[in-house]
């Protein structure tokens, strides 16, 4: 993933969880905010709660690369916050793809209805 689509920065990420919405399921939690961008920007977040820092990195991973599949599908300019609960450690690849896909569907979903409201 192509560094201008990260949220880094301790600051943004607490600002986008502070006044972002939310949407959540079993194994992800994500937090959204619209931005001023073209693009959307992700910020993947694994607590230690889940497990060591190798299992962390693992989900880190897992996690950019089903953004990095969908990146073209989900191009709607958010900022938007990954938290990966402990659930997905034991789950395979597909289910997680699957569940973190219905959450972004989800937002998509959402900015639509935003889009209609504004234009009536």
């Amino acid at each position: 993933m192509n560094k201008k689509f990260i949220v880094k920065e301790s600051r943004k990420f607490n600002e986008i969880i502070a006044s972002g919405k939310q949407f959540k399921n079993h194994f992800f939690v994500v937090f959204y905010k619209n931005n001023d961008q073209s693009y959307s920007r992700y910020g993947i977040s694994v607590g230690k709660k889940v497990g060591k820092a190798v299992e962390r990195n693992y989900l880190k991973r897992r996690v950019r690369a089903i953004l990095r599949e969908q990146q073209k599908c989900y191009d709607f300019s958010i900022d938007c916050i990954i938290i990966v609960r402990k659930s997905c450690l034991s789950s395979d690849y597909e289910i997680m793809k699957k569940n973190l896909l219905k959450l972004l569907t989800m937002i998509k979903e959402k900015k639509d209805e935003e889009k209609e409201k504004n234009k009536i």
